[in-house]
């Protein structure tokens, strides 16, 4: 198979822009003959393109390990809703911080805003596979939207949607009924040609819906409405924050980038902080820039600055000496030399 990657796009809600995995180790190692591996994708994902026939589906998919391998995938997320399936052997997992040794039958459910990864810090020997499917969201609170040909009842999917945003659960032990539906999902990728399997991916998918609804019907999940909560959509933005502290940030991109109004997304920072947003970015980008004075004492203070967000040198260091009481300079010479007395 030649396995092609397709040209990256972006998804766009409410102003929001949301950049797809590339899954680059994935492609490196089945170029390099370290995996069997078979796909149907669109977006960024690699594999074969799917047709129009199955919008809605990002990817469907495998991989086989049959000896050890160097490479995983580290902590990402993902279009959409993913399901992955462990058919044989045994793989690293970990989501939202929990680290997992997946088992055979074993299935993973990851919604679009959990961080997870596979392999710690290389997958194991096994046949992993994997449905993502778009339901147009990105945040805990936004309303789910599948695909046009789920052909599941409106009682029976309201059922499977509210069980998946209501609850936290992300592993299932499962039984022979989804192995199978795998083990046919694995045949109809092998077997398309230009889109030939669409209507039976269609079915089988629809199928696996309605197996993974009995077996959490079965489980009796209990479920909390305070996870679609859009309160949990700014905690999850201002988790993600720490790691774009220098973008240009203004209260509107805030909340924008949240899924929610302004005025939502200030209570709620409020409410979970203890602080105004544009308080509480400043409050983080200090700590970002104490942490760098001290650690990298090559870096200017200009470039300390700019690597914290800050918008100008000056602005940094007034900003600094208000709530430090000392310049950068005399912050970084004052524990430059407790760090040597120390030692």
């Amino acid at each position: 198979m030649e396995i092609k990657t397709h040209c990256i796009q972006t998804y766009e809600a409410d102003g929001i822009v949301y950049h797809a995995d590339t899954c680059l180790p994935l492609i490196d190692a089945a170029k390099r003959k370290k995996i069997t591996f078979k796909a149907l994708s669109r977006l960024s994902y690699p594999g074969d393109e799917l047709d129009e026939n199955t919008i809605g589906l990002n990817s469907v998919g495998y991989w086989d390990a049959n000896e050890p391998q160097d490479w995983g995938l580290d902590w990402h997320r993902n279009e959409g809703i993913e399901f992955h399936f462990l058919e044989s052997g045994t793989m690293p997992y970990a989501q939202e911080g929990k680290e997992v040794i997946l088992e055979p039958n074993y299935l993973t459910i990851t919604r679009p805003w959990e961080a997870h990864k596979v392999g710690n810090p290389h997958i194991g020997m096994g046949k992993f596979y994997w449905v993502i499917i778009d339901l147009g969201v990105r945040r805990p609170h936004q309303d789910w939207v599948w695909p046009d040909w789920i052909t599941l009842t409106p009682k029976d999917l309201n059922r499977l949607t509210t069980i998946l945003r209501q609850n936290k659960k992300s592993i299932l032990k499962t039984n022979s009924s989804i192995r199978d539906c795998f083990l046919r999902i694995n045949k109809a990728v092998n077997n398309d040609v230009n889109g030939s399997s669409a209507s039976r991916i269609r079915l089988l998918i629809n199928h696996l819906l309605i197996l993974l609804l009995d077996v959490m019907n079965a489980e009796k999940i209990e479920l909390d409405e305070s996870l679609t909560d859009s309160s949990r959509s700014v905690k999850f933005f201002l988790k993600e924050l720490d790691k774009n502290l220098s973008e240009n940030w203004t209260i509107e991109d805030m909340a924008q980038s949240a899924g929610v109004g302004v005025t939502r997304f200030t209570f709620h920072c409020k409410q979970l902080t203890n602080l105004t947003p544009m308080r509480y970015l400043t409050m983080k980008r200090l700590g970002l820039s104490k942490q760098l004075l001290i650690e990298n004492a090559d870096l200017s203070i200009a470039e300390v600055s700019y690597m914290s967000g800050f918008a100008t040198s000056q602005y940094f260091a007034t900003v600094f000496k208000k709530y430090e009481k000392c310049s950068p300079n005399e912050y970084r010479l004052k524990h430059t030399e407790n760090n040597l007395q120390l030692s």
